[in-house]
């Protein structure tokens, strides 16, 4: 070759990593600049390195040093680079640790761009959830379950040697014993120790007692700072992983038979339109239900601005979700858990929620026409801690009617729980439903927002994350979630020949 090549020219000029580089370049990275301290020798520059962990994402490449090498060999990398070749501890140092905090502002930007060039107007947004599995070792795990049983166990020993202690020194330990043996304290826990250790030292103690005081003595304080320590990870999960404690055990379908399988993972939560991601929130909770209070104010606070309607599946229809939705001015088409069985008409006839309400003489008739009086209400809490309102209702005479054994399984008169607050949200989301628009809307939602996950999971084959700890996640869900949107942004702007962010 006579010449050097000159990158420019090898480069298409409608090859999506020109609009990517264009893209990039109008957003604001202030941010991501402050967290540079200066002085010291020369860095790269971050808009340069954030460009290339976007294309990087983008091509379907995740490895820090599997970027590295594209970087010295690949001319799209490499022209974006502008030649500059970054080792891979740069570049997760910059994923990992200059991202913190701050992507989420640069993914705003490129949404709000997205409604400045008129591809989505905010409006009328699909919310749904994915779980993808957390890089933790599946086989090293805390379970709330077992620190509870532990503790209930330990508590119930203790009890039983002091009542042991006593039949045999009573007069030591009169007025002495606890008010409750359980072990959240380790100090109160090694002091009911020593003082059994203390009362029984001169006395004959059976052998096996004294084994389980020595036990006791060498693990249960050590054992109960341990559960203590358990529980504030935890806080309110049900288990989490040693390797990563910020991931929660899920059950998730991944194989062709849709098998459960018990994985750690982080529940991500998505907002869309016209199969842009709008929005994107990370949870612990193995369920949608609890996820959307904190996904809307997140919504609401990064695009400064509330959508007019929301369309979201049965996983998400609780008296909680409508009463939020509806305070916020959005009108919800969120099914709830049996809808699409009354739609097939498989909902039982007998089923409490089936059965006629009279609201002004406030009672329910049952299938034979019997009038089911009330019987008083209760408040009750969700494990969200939302309160809500119970009231039951109870047929005045069962015996004899032919219809019990289909009717219900009780043993007296059958006795039934109403949320009058929640029949009556679903009643309201029963109609905007089933009204046109509502038809349309759940027609258009699975071609929104589950495209997404079909994209981010099978075409660029995200399935698993690289990091660790819920802040570096959510680092890795933005930047795969940037890609999608400049990656189909691009492939609307070469349709329509017009690839200039600019213009």
């Amino acid at each position: 070759m006579l010449l050097p090549p000159d990158l420019e020219e090898l480069i298409d000029k409608n090859h999506p990593v020109r609009v990517i580089n264009a893209v990039l370049d109008h957003l604001d990275i202030d941010a991501i600049s402050a967290k540079y301290k200066g002085g010291g020798t020369s860095s790269y520059h971050p808009r340069l390195l954030l460009k290339v962990l976007v294309y990087a994402y983008i091509c379907n490449e995740y490895s820090s040093r599997r970027i590295e090498q594209l970087l010295k060999r690949d001319i799209q990398f490499m022209w974006l680079a502008g030649m500059a070749t970054p080792d891979h501890n740069t570049i997760n140092r910059f994923r990992s640790e200059k991202l913190k905090d701050v992507l989420k502002d640069v993914f705003t930007q490129v949404v709000k761009l997205l409604v400045d060039s008129g591809h989505i107007g905010l409006k009328d947004i699909n919310v749904d959830g994915t779980k993808v599995e957390a890089n933790a070792n599946r086989y090293t795990f805390v379970w709330g379950g077992a620190i509870k049983t532990n503790k209930e166990k330990m508590a119930g020993q203790l009890e039983q040697l002091w009542d042991y202690a006593e039949s045999i020194a009573a007069e030591e330990l009169k007025d002495k014993r606890p008010q409750a043996f359980s072990p959240t304290d380790p100090q109160a826990v090694q002091q009911t120790i020593d003082q059994l250790n203390e009362v029984l030292k001169d006395k004959a103690v059976d052998k096996k007692v004294k084994q389980k005081l020595n036990y006791a003595r060498k693990n249960w304080p050590a054992n109960t700072a341990k559960y203590n320590e358990q529980e504030k990870i935890l806080a309110g999960r049900n288990s989490y992983s040693k390797t990563d404690p910020d991931a929660t055990f899920m059950r998730m379908k991944e194989d062709h038979m849709k098998n459960g399988q018990l994985k750690p993972g982080y529940n991500v939560q998505i907002s869309s339109e016209n199969q842009f991601v709008l929005n994107y929130t990370l949870h612990p909770n193995p369920t949608d239900t609890l996820t959307l209070p904190a996904h809307i104010e997140d919504f609401e606070q990064q695009l400064e601005h509330t959508p007019d309607t929301l369309t979201a599946d049965a996983g998400y229809g609780s008296q909680q979700n409508y009463e939020l939705l509806e305070a916020a001015g959005i009108e919800a088409y969120v099914k709830y858990n049996y809808f699409d069985k009354e739609q097939q008409g498989r909902r039982s006839p007998f089923a409490a929620d089936q059965l006629h309400y009279n609201e002004a003489e406030d009672y329910i008739v049952c299938p034979m026409g019997q009038h089911m009086q009330n019987a008083g209400s209760f408040k009750s809490k969700t494990s969200a801690g939302y309160e809500q309102t119970i009231t039951n209702y109870q047929a005045s005479n069962c015996n004899g009617c032919p219809l019990r054994g289909m009717c219900h399984k009780q043993k007296g008169n059958r006795i039934i729980e109403v949320n009058h607050r929640l029949r009556k949200l679903k009643q309201q989301a029963a109609e905007r439903l089933r009204s046109e628009a509502g038809i349309q809307k759940r027609k258009k939602r699975c071609a929104d927002v589950e495209p997404v996950f079909a994209n981010i999971k099978h075409n660029k084959g995200f399935r698993r994350f690289m990091l660790r700890s819920k802040a570096k996640v959510t680092i890795e869900i933005g930047l795969i979630a940037m890609a999608h949107n400049l990656q189909k942004f691009t492939k609307a702007s070469q349709t329509k020949k017009n690839i200039s962010i600019a213009a």
